[in-house]
């Protein structure tokens, strides 16, 4: 719990910066880090706030995104990769031995694979199964094994996450034509 008010207090502090001086392109600041993942603020410079929860190696990572208006996306990231812009693949991911959830439509931007997750009970039941999961598995349409990434620590993770989640929802964008 101290963690969480630490990590509260870090998210009021990046925000003190963003309302009070210009910022570069992307800002960020690490909130919470457990075993391989890191938690962070992020700040763009039109005023826009987001959450990442990020599990990454040396060349491949995947995040979990959370942004202002409660949107939350997945985000595959490889170096290996260079898809361009404006392309959409149909993915599945697998949770350790659970059922595969498909992502239809995922966009395929440069070195990452994007998928916003819709506003319902089943985007809710993933994220817990990744919060509970040792392993997630990213997989082409067929099945095929695309990339696989470790869960250890995603569960303290992903509260940090919604805990930064809660904060930014409550900000309002410095842009006030928003």
């Amino acid at each position: 719990m101290q963690k969480m008010i630490l990590a509260a207090g870090a998210v009021f502090g990046l925000l003190g910066g963003v309302s009070a001086s210009p910022v570069l392109a992307q800002q960020s600041e690490v909130l919470f880090s457990h075993k391989q993942w890191k938690v962070e603020l992020v700040a763009w410079d039109d005023g826009v706030l987001g959450c990442q929860a990020t599990v990454c190696t040396r060349d491949e990572s995947f995040s979990l995104w959370t942004f202002q208006d409660s949107s939350v996306q997945l985000q595959f990231y490889s170096k290996a990769w260079d898809f361009g812009e404006g392309d959409t693949a149909d993915l599945v991911i697998q949770v350790d031995k659970k059922p595969q959830w498909n992502l239809n439509k995922a966009e395929l931007y440069q070195n990452s694979v994007l998928f916003t997750l819709p506003d319902n009970d089943a985007a809710i039941e993933l994220i817990v199964e990744v919060a509970k999961g040792n392993v997630v598995y990213l997989r082409s349409a067929d099945g095929g094994s695309v990339q696989n990434y470790t869960l250890s620590g995603s569960r303290a993770s992903i509260d940090a996450l919604i805990s930064c989640g809660d904060v930014i929802t409550q900000q309002k964008p410095s842009n006030p034509f928003n």
